[in-house]
């Protein structure tokens, strides 16, 4: 037992570099082992020249914002997670997070947000996010206090001219009624892509962004590749989500940067493009819709 937990917490090894850089477009590097320049300099090697790195809570997002000002290569993006505005909010008596909060009420929830509102606009912080809504890992307690805190997201946005980062999970439709009830900013990413073919045309017609991940490259996946096939090339972004959702072969070892290529070869197999050509259209899209 103890050589399989071993061989899963061993990296994996670096893919053949890509000939046309790329950037990926969502990731944790405060997550992942080693230094941030190891990490960079591990993503830089195999093209993947540039990252998105994300915040999820206060803390996480400054380090974000330090991080992106340390590093010309590092953009950030900060917010409170949809699962962190019920933490706030209610507090966290189960003690599911390892935090054990108590609840905070309406005026946590609003310093948080104000904290996160001065962050995001910081000239090197591109973007608001990850924000949505998150119905697998919190209950109907939380679902309003969700709502409110993906609003004041978009406001936040909008009035800073920043791209909105989304995190979808068992939401699709009450995340698109929330965007389109008030109003999705210019620049709109759905993060970790995971609805179906009929959503992805949904999005692709209000102009919005569908970043693939890891599970775009598994095998039982079929209904997501399906919805990268009904993407229009203009609007494919390709990100880890690392330590997250490590693609295949290497599902359930840890995710970093440096494996963007696997996602973007295997994509390319999906598309039916050489995979010079969708990097060169990733890389162009992901500075679009990040605006940098």
């Amino acid at each position: 037992m103890a050589a399989k937990d071993d061989a899963r917490s061993t990296p994996p090894p670096l893919p053949e570099p890509l000939a046309v850089a790329v950037a990926d477009s969502h990731t944790h590097l405060d997550m992942q082992s080693g230094t941030p320049a190891e990490g960079l300099a591990k993503a830089a090697s195999v093209g993947v020249t540039t990252v998105v790195q994300v915040g999820c809570d206060v803390p996480g997002s400054r380090w974000a914002a330090e991080l992106a000002a340390q590093y010309e290569q590092v953009h950030a993006a900060v917010a409170l997670h949809p699962n962190e505005a019920p933490r706030i909010f209610l507090g966290d008596a189960d003690g599911w997070s390892g935090q054990q909060r108590k609840a905070g009420g309406a005026d946590a929830l609003d310093e948080a947000l104000a904290e996160i509102d001065r962050l995001a606009a910081l000239p090197q912080v591109l973007a608001v996010g990850e924000t949505g809504l998150d119905y697998f890992r919190t209950g109907p307690e939380g679902v309003e206090i969700q709502k409110e805190s993906f609003r004041r997201h978009i406001e936040m946005a909008k009035r800073h001219g920043k791209a909105l980062v989304i995190h979808d999970r068992d939401a699709h439709d009450d995340v698109i009624a929330l965007l389109l009830a008030e109003g999705a900013p210019e620049r709109t990413v759905f993060h970790c892509y995971s609805g179906d073919a009929d959503m992805a045309k949904t999005c692709a017609e209000h102009g919005w962004y569908l970043s693939f991940a890891g599970p775009v490259t598994f095998k039982a996946n079929q209904p997501l590749r399906d919805a990268l096939l009904a993407t229009p090339l203009d609007r494919i972004l390709v990100e880890t989500d690392a330590p997250f959702l490590t693609p295949h072969p290497y599902r359930g070892r840890p995710n970093a940067p440096y494996l963007i290529p696997v996602t973007v070869r295997s994509m390319a197999a999906t598309l039916g493009l050489h995979e010079d050509e969708l990097s060169a259209a990733v890389a162009e899209n992901t500075a679009r819709a990040f605006g940098y």
